[in-house]
């Protein structure tokens, strides 16, 4: 199985409409791979909170056109990352509701999946007061393959990729706007979940800065033993790599660690 991870360089200079149709090539371009991921918010970038509103669009909305359309051109599986997702508020369908929403589409170009960030960064601020978040896993099954769906700051929660393996899967996606002043951890927290889920993790960040704030770029593969396969640099690139699905299974028969889970623990008297 190939895929590529394109580490888009996100800032101020290039408008959304722009970008947009310039990923949508880069897109086009990875012909012949398996699967391309993008990162998170590439359209407006993860820390240009007060473009959100005004850049969110429904889930069939201009980056749903364009990357539909680009997957099927190149006839790949696409995670085309995140966007700020509009959408009809639960409790009023005349308010609406903000969330970091991933998209990810067939080589046919049909929208397979959607998955609302449940983890939203910012600790009282920002994303965790400007987006609402999501409630539900989200799995994809390949023709090789089943992937789970994560996004950024997820990555910081264990629990939710146990979820996802409990679901099936064993390549773990994870698009992000990682900021370079914590690099050491983007790198440490991937090859975390890759080792103790015994799964593939393919995290995608970007590269530029949003709204001041340096990314880490270092989009990495991870394999099922916690293996660098491919890393990338600070600026914009496409890391591709080569890999083998079937490694998750036997990863889990000749070291089979997950059986050994001790589930439903009480929390300790007092």
């Amino acid at each position: 199985m190939r895929a590529s991870l394109l580490q888009i360089d996100v800032n101020d200079d290039e408008s959304v409409a722009a970008r947009r149709r310039r990923v949508a090539d880069l897109v086009r371009d990875q012909a012949g791979v398996d699967l391309v991921v993008l990162p998170e918010l590439w359209t407006t970038g993860a820390f240009a909170y007060e473009e959100f509103a005004a850049e969110a669009e429904p889930l069939d909305g201009p980056t749903h056109e364009a990357m539909a359309k680009a997957a099927s051109d190149a006839g790949v599986w696409l995670h085309a990352g995140s966007i700020p997702e509009r959408a009809p508020s639960d409790g009023s369908p005349s308010e609406v509701s903000l969330y970091n929403t991933s998209l990810v589409y067939s080589p046919s170009g049909e929208r397979v999946a959607s998955y609302r960030k449940i983890h939203r960064f910012g600790f009282d601020k920002g994303e965790a007061v400007l987006m609402a978040a999501g409630d539900e896993l989200v799995t994809v099954a390949l023709a090789q393959t089943v992937i789970g769906v994560a996004t950024c700051y997820d990555l910081r929660f264990p629990e939710l990729f146990r979820g996802l393996v409990d679901a099936g899967a064993e390549i773990l996606v994870v698009p992000a706007g990682w900021p370079e002043r914590r690099r050491a951890h983007w790198t440490l927290l991937a090859r975390a979940r890759a080792v103790e889920n015994q799964s593939y993790v393919l995290a995608c960040g970007t590269a530029g800065t949003h709204a001041g704030v340096p990314q880490a770029g270092h989009s990495i593969v991870v394999d099922p033993w916690g293996e660098v396969l491919a890393e990338a640099g600070s600026g914009e690139e496409i890391l591709t790599v080569e890999f083998d699905p079937a490694k998750v299974a036997t990863t889990r028969e000749q070291f089979p660690a997950l059986k050994d889970r001790m589930l439903g623990l009480e929390p300790p008297r007092r």
